[in-house]
């Protein structure tokens, strides 16, 4: 997997691909081209962070407190805000509902009445994170595939399970930049640098989200059977997700639902003077 070293763009493959779309610095003078150098899994699964909140039903996050609050992954804040207890970022739990006195005010329902919460039993112990002193790759052809067959099983169970939380904890993009947050109303931190902020003074366009905010795709060229991209054949490439390309690559099915993306229907022809005969 390689990475443009002046823009974000990333290409799965034995060598970088040759068309010239790079927009980073000094992309006028390689005249587009690309300058590919080795690159990290943070360039393939893209982490989005969010602020962390210990009360999602408190007020919201003032501008001058934007650095007091702890910025974490926003899918880790989604599974907290859902049920899940991690230690070191605590969050204040309800087991009544709340009892409305105005039109935005609330009090907590008294809960003396309720027995101290027993331990889950049945709770799985969170895993933790692997060093990459640890990582070992794959020694055969059949253990790759193996592993790309249960990466790829791994991303779509990811990605349902995200959008299943979706559907039952709201989480808010801004509709000028990438900056997610994870609950009914946005923070008030005014950090926005995307198109015409001055005019809005930094705040954030709040709108609903989709699950590619919280878990963004990277949509990479997908590799012919030919193993060759050529610049002049272009329009005949399709593509998809990053880590479904690298998945694909080391042997897995494709799934159904990239197969549109990849133009897998699509002959490729073999030459420029072949593609200037198509009609």
């Amino acid at each position: 997997c390689f990475g443009c070293r002046y823009c974000g763009e990333i290409h799965v493959g034995s060598v970088g691909h040759p068309f010239r779309t790079c927009r980073g610095m000094s992309s006028d003078k390689r005249k587009g081209e690309h300058d590919w150098g080795s690159t990290f899994v943070e360039a393939v699964f893209l982490p989005v962070e969010a602020y962390h909140l210990e009360d999602r039903l408190g007020p919201r996050i003032p501008h001058d407190q934007r650095f007091e609050v702890p910025r974490i992954p926003a899918l880790v804040e989604l599974c907290i805000q859902a049920g899940l207890d991690l230690p070191e970022y605590p969050t204040k739990r309800r087991r009544k509902p709340i009892v409305k006195i105005g039109r935005k005010e609330f009090v907590d329902a008294n809960e003396d009445d309720l027995p101290d919460p027993e331990p889950d039993k049945f709770k799985e112990p969170i895993l933790e994170e692997v060093s990459d002193d640890e990582i070992t790759p794959p020694s055969s052809p059949e253990e790759t595939a193996a592993l790309a067959e249960e990466t790829l099983k791994m991303w779509e169970t990811l990605r349902n399970g995200a959008l299943r939380l979706m559907k039952r904890y709201s989480v808010r993009v801004c509709g000028y930049c990438p900056e997610v947050h994870i609950g009914a109303s946005g923070h008030k931190a005014r950090n926005c640098g995307a198109f015409k902020h001055q005019q809005r003074n930094g705040q954030h366009g709040w709108q609903a989200a989709v699950l590619d905010d919280l878990i963004p795709p990277r949509y990479v060229w997908h590799m012919p059977e030919s193993g060759e991209l050529q610049k002049e054949l272009k329009i005949f490439y399709g593509q998809a997700p990053a880590v479904v390309e690298i998945c694909i690559q080391g042997g897995a099915q494709v799934p159904e639902k990239y197969k549109a993306t990849m133009r897998l229907d699509i002959g490729i022809p073999s030459s420029l003077k072949e593609a200037e005969m198509v009609v």
